[in-house]
């Protein structure tokens, strides 16, 4: 199956505290400001982190959608929020963790299952491995 190649942009001007920038999807669904003041302050614009975070709530919310109909829950909603933990460490400025919080409209799922459910999309969604540092992913297949 062919999947087309996926492309966004990003443009610099000026040293870094002092700079700014302009960042934009391919197919122009997103362009923003960007800024020091944004990324390690409180500044106006966005940042590369608070897009990563929308992509993983987006790709999450979408793969939850998906393992719920599948299970036979179709669902009104899925609503996702995904924080950032973007620290310094030994290494540099790293993004830590993502905490993803969802909260679903499924009508006739019991919570167990969400939460089930909840967890095969965090494991499996492709930006949660994209995400996931040092993720295996292994299968047994056997036919009986």
């Amino acid at each position: 199956m062919f999947m087309p190649i996926r492309t966004a942009a990003a443009r610099w001007q000026g040293n870094l505290t002092e700079g700014s920038g302009t960042i934009r999807t391919g197919k122009g669904g997103y362009e923003g400001n960007y800024s020091f003041k944004s990324r390690f302050e409180e500044g106006e614009g966005t940042n590369p982190e608070e897009l990563i975070g929308a992509a993983h709530a987006g790709c999450f919310s979408m793969a939850f959608s998906k393992g719920l109909a599948d299970a036979g829950h179709t669902p009104t909603s899925v609503e996702t929020t995904a924080k950032v933990h973007f620290d310094k460490t030994e290494a540099g400025m790293t993004v830590t963790r993502i905490d993803l919080e969802t909260v679903g409209d499924v009508p006739g799922i019991d919570e167990s299952e969400f939460t089930k459910l909840a967890e095969a999309a965090k494991a499996n969604c492709p930006i949660s491995r994209l995400l996931s540092p040092g993720a295996e992913i292994t299968l047994s297949a056997r036919l009986s």
